[in-house]
Parts: structure tokens; sequence; C-alpha cells
């Protein structure tokens, strides 16, 4: 019996493969061979699930209509099992009658009102960019007062001195 054969018997032979599906970029198992018998699982496996991520679900806004409306029907509920079913049917929580009826007693129909959510945005509120900007702007003109006091210190020895200045084409003399 030659070494090949008998190490087949003994222990499957991987082939290291990576083969990409090509829409995911995932990489499938490697392909085995049985002891021996020379049947592969790659073309009979079946396919692996697909593992993109769905979507992530929107948040449900309801209007104080719809709230209101609601509100009116879980209180005419009296016999039991009644508002489990309407909770069921809307697809709500009881969290949300809750809610609903602490912004009922605040405010009536402005405390039903779905409210924007994260930050405030404030209108006198500079962005990073602005303010860079403005600090830019402030060490320029800093640095064109300097160079113009330089300038006229230059002009002001020039003529202490007697140096006549080169004028340019503008007819300023630097």
């Amino acid at each position: 019996m030659s070494r090949k054969s008998a190490r087949t018997k003994e222990q499957p032979v991987v082939e290291p493969t990576a083969v990409t599906d090509g829409t995911h970029g995932g990489v499938q198992p490697p392909t085995v061979e049985h002891d021996g018998t020379g049947v592969r699982d790659a073309p009979n496996a079946p396919e692996s699930p697909n593992p993109e991520v769905p979507e992530q679900a929107k948040r449900r806004r309801f209007s104080a209509k719809y709230k209101l409306n609601i509100l009116r029907k879980a209180d005419s509920c009296t016999e039991k099992g009644q508002l489990g079913a309407l909770l069921r049917r809307e697809g709500l929580y009881s969290s949300h009658l809750m809610t609903w009826r602490r912004q009922r007693e605040e405010g009536s129909l402005q405390g039903l009102a779905p409210k924007k959510r994260g930050c405030k945005v404030n209108p006198n509120r500079k962005s990073k960019r602005e303010t860079q900007l403005e600090g830019e702007v402030r060490r320029l003109r800093r640095q064109l007062e300097q160079a113009e006091t330089i300038i006229e210190i230059q002009k002001k020895v020039a003529t202490l001195l007697g140096i006549p200045l080169k004028s340019s084409d503008s007819g300023d003399n630097t």
C-alpha cells in the first residue's frame, strides 16, 4: 500500500482553497475530501445564509389625532382583554398609552405632537470651521498692521537719511 493511499484512509485531506462568492467578499470553508471515496462536499453543500445585515428599522411617529383616537378607544375598553386586543391590533405597547395619557394631562394636542429628537440647534452657535476662519482673519489683520508699521518706519528712516525711495508703477513709494 502506498503512503498516499494510507493517509487518505486514516484522515481526510483538506485542500486550503479560499473561494469568494463575489457579492459580499466572504470566504467559503475549504473543500473536504472524504475517506478516499473521492466525493467532495462543496458542490452538493447548501448555500450559506446571506450575511448582509438588514436595514435599520425606522422610528414610528404617531400624529396627535391618532394618539387621541387610541386614547379614546382605550378609555372605552371595559371588558377584560379588550385593551390588550386593541394594543395588539394597533401594534402598540402599554407604555405608549401611559406616555400619551401623561402628555394629554400636561398639554392636550401640543403635548401629544411628536418631538424632534437629538441636540437642540442654537442659531447663535458658530460652527468649528467658522470659528477657525475668524481666528485666521484676526491673525492676518495683526500681520498686516505689523507690516504697515514696519513700512512706515522704513519710510521715515529713508527720509531722515536722505535716501531716495524707488517709485512703483502704482505711484506709491516703497
